[in-house]
């Protein structure tokens, strides 16, 4: 009996699994990252009107890839632009549209992340994806806005796989609530300090008498280093990490962040609020490696900060947060950061993919002991 390519696709996916998948984020095992409380979701969609969609690409022995979108709202971007800022850590990477963001200081399309060779269909799909709108008809300049990191180990990034209906398809089936997280989307293919690797998020909510506002982020990780988990240097523990005997592999992939915040806040300090991002990299071991291509798109949700394309005013009036209270947000920013590279890791699954090769998922119980070895109180 010959077996259906979708039941083989299925079958092989599955297998891609081991029988104990891990479904838990960092925090569910009792570990809190820094002193600020999460959101709701602990998810960048806590930043109201933000939504995300994947559109994962598991198929055969070699296809290991995939496309998520982020949205600063739902609807027409291009005609209501929101307040956006590019940081860029270690530049070697594909990056799309990041001039025009730096220069203008705003966003006009959803971000999309995939892999290295993905980037120009994506940023085809958004074009068709703003054409769409029937207020853009006479649109003849899209500033495209496409991130991603080099799924080549596991993934055939060669076959050029992903479509511009798979980007499409992760654009329209984008929603708020809670995050699909590890291997989906543009974090199918992807390895992080040697363990598999994937899509992460979290948040952080300002108190009230600080504003009330809430920062969320979004990883694609793909990068190396020395592996620490809130302070407790694990890589050094499990003796692997880059330059040991046991792990001696390249720390180069890149990492993709992604920053959403409600608070009024225009490029300027965006940019800065982005920079803050780069520690939290840091935090968790990341050294940014001379291969890597490390960058951070910030953005504000905020709704009276939003540029419309066309406009009869040749001034527009903002009210913006003063500098003074922008340290609430570079904390919030750096711990949901750390913290969403570390639920990148801890919902991963191990993968084969591409020419037999296999990355295994962090081992969270192994993780956890060293963890209480070092005075953390885990929750099992």
């Amino acid at each position: 009996m010959r077996c259906h390519p979708l039941m083989l696709s299925a079958f092989l996916f599955l297998a891609c699994l081991p029988a104990s998948a891990q479904q838990k984020n960092l925090r569910d095992h009792g570990v809190s990252i820094g002193v600020m409380h999460p959101g709701a979701m602990n998810a960048i969609t806590d930043v109201a009107g933000v939504l995300v969609g994947h559109k994962t690409l598991v198929v055969g022995e070699d296809v290991r890839t995939g496309v998520t979108a982020v949205l600063p709202y739902r609807g027409n971007i291009f005609q209501g632009k929101v307040p956006a800022a590019v940081y860029v850590g270690n530049g070697f990477g594909k990056l799309a549209g990041i001039t025009q963001v730096d220069e203008l200081g705003n966003l006009e399309t959803p971000i999309i992340l995939t892999n290295t060779l993905g980037v120009p269909t994506a940023a085809d799909a958004l074009i068709d994806h703003t054409f769409s709108f029937e207020a853009n008809k006479d649109v003849g300049s899209v500033n495209a806005v496409v991130g991603e990191t080099n799924d080549g180990y596991l993934n055939d990034i060669r076959g050029r796989h992903v479509t511009k209906a798979d980007v499409l398809q992760a654009i329209s089936s984008a929603t708020g609530g809670p995050v699909e997280q590890g291997n989906v989307g543009a974090g199918t293919g992807t390895m992080v300090f040697g363990f598999k690797g994937g899509i992460g998020t979290s948040s952080r909510k300002l108190p009230t008498n600080l504003g009330g506002y809430t920062v969320g982020v979004l990883v694609q990780t793909n990068f190396g280093g020395v592996l620490r988990v809130d302070g407790v240097p694990i890589g050094k523990a499990m003796h692997k990490y880059y330059l040991s005997d046991e792990l001696n592999d390249t720390p180069d992939g890149s990492c993709m962040i992604v920053v959403a915040t409600d608070a009024p806040l225009d490029a300027r300090n965006l940019k800065r609020l982005a920079k803050r991002a780069m520690l939290g990299l840091a935090q968790t071991g990341g050294i940014a490696s001379n291969g890597s291509g490390d960058y951070v798109i910030a953005f504000s949700t905020n709704e009276a900060l939003r540029e419309p394309h066309d406009s009869d005013r040749t001034t527009q009036q903002v009210t913006i947060l003063r500098n003074d209270a922008m340290s609430p947000l570079f904390m919030a920013t750096i711990e949901a950061t750390e913290e969403a590279i570390l639920n990148s890791m801890f919902r991963a699954r191990s993968m084969t993919g591409r020419d037999g090769h296999e990355v295994d998922a962090l081992p969270v119980e192994q993780v956890l002991r060293i963890m209480e070895e070092h005075g953390r109180k885990i929750s099992r």
